[in-house]
């Protein structure tokens, strides 16, 4: 660590690596990126400038001297070799999602970074979506009542599956490994640890090496029932979130828009109420006097920069981790027991 500020490895600079990783760490007062893990020297380079040393070996960057953190972007079988690598080299680790392939891995991981006293965290970012922040609001503040039923969705129109690791199965892709963490994590954000989960998992695209439409239903003890679904072959897709209360219900039709900005290279500022911004208003239902009106609502900015924010106050000054080990674990649980309801064809009890 040099004057107070995090240097920061990456290892991969694939779509992870290059459009959230990067970018929100270079924008990160008390961060800056020393070290890329890649193949591709050039293409780093040009997007990090020529002071970024690049390496070809992920194994390098995770031992390296030059970095204090390093955020493992790799694909999804790399993340526990690279992540062990690093814990026991003495740096603090941010995994992208999924943290690992199996929930053994994860816990290793933790009981690791434990007995080495560093820090260890996972990117779910799609807590600081503009959906998210907006539902969290509402729930917190009640306005919907108790929530009875609710539906969470992460729809996509590629009817073509692409040669890549993400879609294969054999690499650690699939729909359920990619999207699942997503959906499974705001689950719990929202309504906790469920009682039980049932999934399908489907293979609907010709020629698709994993699965790319998957259904889950999670149900809870006092009756609530979530569903999660995410495909493939969705042109028309359905509303990222739907909640459904006693009091009324809130519909959020699109998906948060800052993926798409840091695609197309904006960079968050240091003004927040400049970033994020989301002009897809969510439809809050509500009876009043025995009718039910339906008002447009505005949706919170989303915030993608709290996380590093946060991971550098973690480390530096001892804050609160934004994405606690155990919740990532949490999500490692879902996941696995949506793979043996979907195997079994039946419903599973969790623990």
């Amino acid at each position: 660590m040099q004057d107070n500020t995090l240097r920061v490895g990456i290892i991969g600079f694939g779509l992870a690596g290059q459009t959230f990783h990067a970018p929100l760490v270079r924008t990160t007062p008390g961060m800056r990126i020393a070290a890329v893990a890649s193949s591709d020297a050039a293409k780093v380079h040009a997007a990090l400038g020529d002071a970024v040393t690049v390496l070809a070996d992920p194994r390098a960057l995770a031992t390296s001297e030059l970095v204090d953190l390093v955020v493992i972007a790799s694909p999804n079988a790399t993340h526990f070799e690279l992540a062990s690598l690093a814990l026991g080299a003495g740096k603090h680790v941010v995994v992208d999602k999924p943290f690992t392939a199996t929930v053994d891995e994860a816990l290793r991981l933790q009981a690791l970074a434990e007995q080495r006293s560093l820090f260890l965290s996972v990117f779910h970012n799609r807590q600081w979506d503009s959906s998210t922040r907006t539902a969290r609001k509402l729930l917190d503040a009640g306005t919907l009542g108790t929530i009875r039923h609710a539906a969470i969705h992460f729809d996509r129109f590629r009817p073509t599956p692409l040669p890549r690791w993400k879609e294969d199965a054999a690499g650690g892709g699939g729909t359920w490994a990619d999207l699942g963490p997503h959906m499974l994590h705001e689950v719990l954000h929202y309504f906790g640890w469920p009682l039980a989960i049932q999934a399908d998992l489907a293979s609907l695209r010709p020629g698709s090496k994993s699965d790319d439409c998957v259904h889950a239903r999670l149900r809870y003890a006092d009756g609530l029932r979530v569903e999660v679904a995410a495909s493939m072959l969705t042109a028309a897709p359905r509303p990222r979130v739907a909640l459904y209360g006693t009091r009324g219900s809130w519909v959020k039709q699109h998906l948060d828009p800052q993926e798409a900005s840091l695609k197309t290279g904006q960079l968050p500022g240091d003004d927040d109420a400049a970033w994020g911004i989301d002009a897809d208003q969510g439809i809050l239902s509500l009876e009043e006097d025995g009718v039910v009106k339906a008002t447009p609502i505005a949706t919170e900015n989303g915030a993608y920069p709290a996380y590093y924010r946060q991971v550098r106050d973690a480390i530096l000054a001892g804050a609160p981790n934004p994405i606690p080990v155990a919740d990532a674990i949490a999500v490692m649980r879902l996941l696995e027991a949506g793979r043996r309801s979907h195997e079994e064809r039946r419903e599973i009890t969790l623990d």
